[in-house]
């Protein structure tokens, strides 16, 4: 099985966003996972066209899942309230959603968005993997940990500041480790982004590269029992 990371740019106009990330979709492998709002950015100003222009793109980004696992994030509307919904797309329909429950206060999520609810946070189960999802900033809660108990596989978009670039690769690391697992975090090419995009392995060994706008990587699924069999922490 192959997983891919996708490493890009987030510009103001929200079709090039879509071109671009269609086209590193079809060069990847069988998972791939895409930055946060990869589509539009967090857009507070155009927040209404955000939301309908993720409603079109998702149409467009469907059939590219005939053979392959995609996530992502996007604005969404619902009601009057705005959510940053990471989507899960696989064989063509949308195969599980998740909104962000952990908003980032200090790049104003709390005052746009409506968080989700912990409720809404478990594993699913796809191509013989138990998988978790995490958004972004809830990387740095111990409870959202929790909630991916036993993941095979954990998806993590991101646009995360370079600011604070070690504590995205350290978390990332520390969060495959101790679940040991693997772990596809995908976070944005941005100028004021940390890159840092991964994919990491049950041992905790991390690919990462931010030169490249796509990683790939061949995943040895028996690493998840081997790894839980040498160090037996009751996963």
């Amino acid at each position: 099985m192959t997983f891919s990371a996708i490493q890009i740019k987030t510009g103001q106009d929200f079709g090039q966003n879509l071109a671009r990330l269609k086209g590193r979709i079809v060069k990847s492998g069988d998972i791939v996972v895409a930055p946060e709002v990869v589509l539009t950015g967090f857009a507070y100003d155009r927040f209404e066209e955000a939301a309908r222009f993720g409603q079109r793109a998702l149409e467009e980004l469907l059939p590219l899942s005939k053979e392959r696992l995609i996530c992502y994030t996007q604005i969404e509307k619902k009601g009057n309230e705005f959510f940053n919904i990471a989507k899960v797309l696989y064989q063509e329909k949308v195969l599980y959603e998740q909104p962000k429950v952990k908003l980032f206060k200090f790049g104003g999520e709390t005052e746009y968005f409506t968080p989700g609810d912990m409720e809404q946070v478990r594993l699913f189960e796809v191509m013989g993997l138990k998988i978790g999802l995490l958004i972004c900033f809830e990387l740095r809660f111990i409870d959202m940990w929790q909630k991916l108990r036993g993941a095979d596989l954990i998806l993590l978009p991101a646009m995360w500041g370079k600011l604070r670039k070690r504590h995205f690769e350290q978390l990332s690391d520390a969060l495959a480790l101790m679940h040991q697992c693997f772990l596809i975090a995908a976070n944005s090419a941005n100028e004021d982004m940390a890159k840092s995009s991964a994919i990491i392995d049950p041992f905790g060994q991390a690919y990462r590269d931010d030169r490249k706008v796509l990683l790939h990587q061949e995943a040895d699924l028996e690493k998840i029992k081997k790894m839980r069999r040498y160090m037996d922490v009751g996963l």
